[in-house]
């Protein structure tokens, strides 16, 4: 699974590596999303802004009594098409999540704990995960909008680590997947691959990164303590 990433370019850097959709220029750095906080989205919905959606996908028909239960952050690419909390957004409501990095979490040599290790591109350049998306009414007609990560097999970088890891989609391959006119999954299935090992870097960091209240440079520090 994919349970928290960063995104820590300035808004330049980030407008530069996505020229064709509108970044906030105050958007400030974050280096430690989590589940349940406000995760930067672009969705299918033609605008080409980026918003904050809510981390965790909430089924447009979920009752209230049971959105506790329906608070998905990641999705299976290989399931997904057939599973009622995701088939729809998988056919109609797609998005790109930005990121610049993310964790996931080891055994550590020690057998105590476990070791959270970063990773991002070697060139050091944001990207954007594969993410669904959802609007969720309140009885009051309040629209909550939510989003989730697709996740796939790992690559060989990311295989010694964890059995998931996020789809991290090609550059060439936005539009397709934002195009809100198609929903045959023979065309956008293909997209959803492991991303390149050889173009990714990994390096673990401290415990520090493991409370979610903790935002700073601090959390992608590369630690020795294994």
């Amino acid at each position: 699974m994919c349970g928290r990433f960063t995104l820590t370019v300035s808004p330049e850097e980030l407008q530069a590596a996505f020229p064709n959709f509108h970044i906030p220029v105050d958007l400030p750095p974050s280096y430690n999303i989590a589940p349940s906080q406000p995760i930067p989205v672009i969705p299918n919905d033609g605008s080409n802004n980026l918003d904050f959606y809510h981390w965790g996908l909430i089924p447009s028909w979920t009752k209230v009594e049971n959105l506790g239960k329906f608070n998905l952050i990641n999705a299976r690419s290989e399931t997904a098409a057939e599973k009622p909390s995701f088939k729809n957004s998988l056919k109609r409501r797609r998005c790109l999540i930005l990121a610049d990095g993310f964790y996931e979490w080891s055994k550590s040599i020690s057998g105590k704990g476990k070791t959270p290790y970063y990773f991002t591109m070697k060139d050091q350049k944001p990207f954007a995960f594969a993410g669904l998306w959802e609007i969720w009414n309140s009885p009051e007609g309040d629209p909550l909008k939510s989003a989730c990560i697709l996740t796939i097999t790992p690559n060989e970088l990311v295989k010694p680590i964890h059995d998931r890891m996020p789809v991290i989609l090609s550059p060439e391959d936005y539009d397709t997947w934002l195009d809100p006119v198609e929903n045959k999954a023979d065309v956008f299935q293909p997209l959803l691959r492991s991303f390149p090992a050889e173009l990714m870097q990994t390096y673990p960091v401290s415990a520090y990164v493991n409370s979610p209240k903790n935002n700073s440079p601090q959390c992608i520090q590369a630690s020795s303590f294994l």
